[in-house]
């Protein structure tokens, strides 16, 4: 990875701490490890980041790689501190806890700070060998993580231009589908939910990403924003089809959802969506730099509650209407920092967010549009380059 994190943050979390190094534990799955790493491993590696540096523990398998791709000034073979010996004498618990701390000791340092995830384990041994062991009070690198590079943003839109193909292809489908008894059909089948996703996932692995679900919900099941959908899709019903992929290289999200109908979907329906509509553009306008995601939120439930429609601003308990946030950041996680939420707070220039109103109802169904801006010194850059509109269009 080519990230180059501005990692003052954390050494001054340190310095502030008292402690002399931040330590993490985990394997690659875990976004904090790899973006201060810039390494990706399946099994579990430490990184050590001192005032001097950033430093990587790793396998004998991993040694080789890590020293040409990691973001580090230092790689370290666990087999420099006998660790297959160690772990013959006293197990592979113990000598684990034994190679990390002689792994800390050659750097001078006595005491580290560790993230909230960091293996209780790993922090009770390390404190039995006389390491202190500091369990962070905020999410210094998940706030860190939350301004993206400029390196980072061209992932992000990079992995939207995939979701972009994606969509086309699913909305494709749909306006190319027969009718027939009132459910679509292609090919002499029945267009399913399953067969939109299945087209969707084979487009995106075509651009480089993968996704491990996605969501083409019709009528009744997208009034439920996480349901996933399945069986027939439904001419005159709205269908939420909501793409969250990753790119399989460089590990950036990215994330967009359209709503179509095919045929009439009624009055109601498309009312819900010109309301939907124009909250998304009144959150999309509410992005600066130094608005609070709680404003941008605050605009979004404006516009739906001026229209007659409930948020959970108005009626914590509504299991009907806005029922969610407004946004959330995307990178390295499809649900990181900032929140454009009631917490939100202040914007700043490289936050990548997403802007998601929706209306819900199972007796109408669902709605929702999203885009992923990236904050600027000015305002927005929109990441996303994908139409707007209720009725379905093949190209």
């Amino acid at each position: 990875m080519n990230v180059d994190p501005d990692l003052s943050p954390l050494r001054d979390a340190l310095e502030t701490e008292d402690v002399d190094g931040y330590l993490i534990d985990d394997d690659a799955s875990d976004s904090d490890q790899r973006y201060v790493s810039g390494f990706t491993a399946p099994d579990p590696y430490q990184t050590l980041v001192t005032d001097d540096g950033v430093h990587l523990l790793v396998s004998g398998l991993e040694y080789g790689r890590a020293k040409s791709n990691a973001n580090a000034d230092s790689v370290t073979r666990r087999a420099a501190y006998d660790y297959q010996e160690l772990v013959g004498e006293c197990g592979p618990y113990e000598g684990k806890i034994r190679t990390i701390e002689a792994f800390l000791a050659d750097h001078g340092v006595d005491g580290v700070a560790v993230p909230r995830s960091f293996p209780t384990g790993t922090a009770d041994g390390l404190r039995e060998r006389g390491v202190s062991v500091t369990v962070e009070s905020e999410g210094i690198v998940e706030d860190v993580r939350a301004t993206k590079t400029d390196w980072e943003r061209e992932q992000i839109r990079t992995s939207q231009r995939a979701n972009e193909a994606a969509m086309a292809r699913a909305e494709e489908l749909i306006a190319n589908a027969d009718i027939e008894d009132g459910t679509l059909v292609h090919d002499g089948e029945p267009l399913t939910s399953e067969r939109v996703k299945e087209a969707i996932e084979i487009t995106l692995l075509r651009h480089g990403c993968s996704l491990d679900d996605t969501i083409v919900a019709c009528a009744a099941d997208a009034a439920d924003p996480h349901d996933r959908g399945s069986g027939p899709l439904e001419a005159d019903e709205l269908i939420v089809i909501d793409i969250f992929p990753r790119d399989k290289e460089t590990g950036y999200f990215a994330d967009m959802t359209r709503t179509f109908a095919r045929g009439d979907p009624g009055e109601e329906a498309t009312r819900r969506y010109e309301v939907t509509r124009e909250a998304y553009e009144a959150g999309l306008e509410a992005v600066e730099p130094g608005a609070t995601g709680a404003q941008v939120h605050d605009a979004v439930c404006d516009v739906i509650e001026d229209a007659g429609y409930e948020s959970l601003r108005s009626d914590p308990s509504t299991d009907t209407g806005f029922i969610h946030s407004t946004g959330h950041g995307v990178g390295l996680d499809i649900h990181e920092q900032p929140s454009l939420s009631p917490a939100g707070e202040e914007l700043q220039p490289g936050h990548v967010v997403t802007i998601e109103p929706g209306i819900y109802d199972p007796a109408v169904g669902g709605v929702r549009i999203e885009d992923l801006v990236v904050v600027t010194e000015d305002g927005f850059e929109n990441l996303t380059d994908y139409r707007v509109g209720l009725e379905p269009v093949a190209d």
